[in-house]
């Protein structure tokens, strides 16, 4: 996983964080590139949510649209049968 790829995983638009904050972008790209991704994560994970709410990635289109596929009626015939559960009674307090 790269930098960007990251970025897109965290819903951050990496080309505007790039243009707004070129030294910020170069040094989180820095550290990236030399830790685990859950140590930057961790890291940074103070930092992330101001950054995604200043460069939020837009939505493609693709991802956007649902399939407009009808749902398909639930086969009722194969369900198990529902099984009564042993009642367990608290401990009488004595006091």
């Amino acid at each position: 996983m790269n930098f960007e790829e990251y970025l897109i995983s965290k819903k951050i638009d990496a080309a505007a964080f790039r243009l707004a904050e070129p030294a910020l972008f170069q040094a989180w790209q820095t550290e990236f590139d030399q830790m685990h991704v859950n140590s930057f994560t961790v890291q940074k994970l103070n930092l992330i949510n101001p950054i995604r709410r200043k460069y939020q990635l837009k939505e493609s289109p693709k991802e956007t649209e649902k399939p407009t596929t009808p749902a398909a009626p639930a086969d009722t015939t194969q369900t198990q049968p529902r099984v009564a559960r042993p009642m367990i009674k608290p401990k009488p307090k004595i006091n």
